[in-house]
């Protein structure tokens, strides 16, 4: 059986390849699935898909058309598929349940710690060798208090690290996590974490009662001179909302590797376009705010991970075993 796979980057084509050597052939795409692209679809049984593929309900039906039985995307979240569609259509849908946390985790850090201590800025100036220091004074993060919204195994990661620089731990979830307890987090209600957190990372899933758990009212409760770090999902956040307060001149720094309006953008060459989406214009010209493109995960560590985990959903699908892969079994 061959594999049609959509949204491949560069340098993880030749894992794709490498990972499916011997097992299936796979034809790698660099173009995303959407309505547009799904027909190309056509004739293959099985397609694998990336994090910002269309995978609504029209989609779901021009892949089933052209004969599409499995869908097996290369991610955790899958807020981006209908899964009722595709169990009305006979589809199967897996995902990859777990890959490196320590990627998402340390990169989130990454952002923390840029905007902390205003790296890109100095980056540019030095450029032009401007090796002034004047508005790059950053803040220590030891003795300081993390807010970790989302407490599985990456926002452990994240609170491992926290714990490191010798911070103090707070944190928020439907379930504590033991592991992050033994480390002295706290766990308190949301909006006493966002009050008294000198630095908020979001780590949940996207889902309906997450949308926008950062809205309005959440970012008005953060101190002033907070950090806010997304790299998780982009709809975790009320972006407008967030521009609004940041107009007002709040918050220390924020670092985002997702946003709610990123498909069609992100991993994508926009260079010499005139970017349409006024929000995401507004809100990389702050100087205080780090936008990066969703490559959090990207590691050579968790992309392996994720492609072994593919091919192994790929394998499953064929032998007609279930795995805690498969959002929509086989019927």
């Amino acid at each position: 059986m061959e594999i049609l796979a959509f949204g491949v980057q560069a340098e993880e084509k030749p894992l794709i390849e490498r990972g499916f050597a011997g097992h299936h052939d796979v034809r790698c795409l660099d173009v995303f699935l959407s309505e547009d692209t799904a027909p190309i679809a056509a004739g293959y049984e099985a397609v694998s898909t990336s994090v910002n593929a269309d995978l609504g309900g029209r989609v779901l039906e021009i892949l089933a058309a052209g004969g599409t039985r499995l869908v097996a995307q290369r991610s955790t979240g899958f807020n981006n598929i209908d899964l009722a569609v595709a169990e009305r259509l006979g589809m199967t849908v897996a995902r990859v349940s777990y890959y490196s946390p320590y990627s998402v985790a340390e990169f989130a850090w990454t952002l923390a710690m840029a905007v902390n201590r205003r790296v890109v800025r100095a980056s540019t100036r030095t450029r032009d060798f401007d090796f002034r220091l004047d508005g790059l004074m950053g803040r220590d993060m030891h003795g300081r208090t993390a807010g970790v919204l989302g407490t599985g195994k990456i926002g452990e990661s994240f609170a491992r690290i926290a714990h490191g620089f010798g911070m103090k731990l707070l944190g928020w979830d439907i379930a504590e996590n033991p592991a992050c307890m033994e480390l002295g987090m706290r766990y308190v209600p949301k909006d006493q974490l966002l009050a008294e957190s000198d630095l908020v990372s979001l780590h949940v899933p996207l889902m309906p009662e997450t949308y926008r758990l950062i809205d309005a009212g959440a970012l008005k409760e953060m101190r002033d001179d907070a950090i806010l770090v997304n790299s998780s999902r982009g709809g975790l956040i009320d972006t407008a909302a967030l521009v609004t307060e940041l107009r007002a001149g709040r918050f220390t720094g924020v670092g985002l590797d997702v946003y709610e309006a990123e498909a069609g953008l992100f991993f994508l060459d926009k260079s010499l376009e005139a970017i349409e989406d006024d929000t995401l214009a507004r809100l990389v010209t702050f100087p205080n705010v780090l936008v990066t493109s969703h490559q959090a995960y990207y590691t050579e560590d968790a992309v392996g991970q994720i492609v072994d985990a593919t091919v192994k959903n790929v394998r499953d699908y064929v032998a007609g075993r279930l795995s805690e892969n498969v959002l929509v079994p086989r019927n």
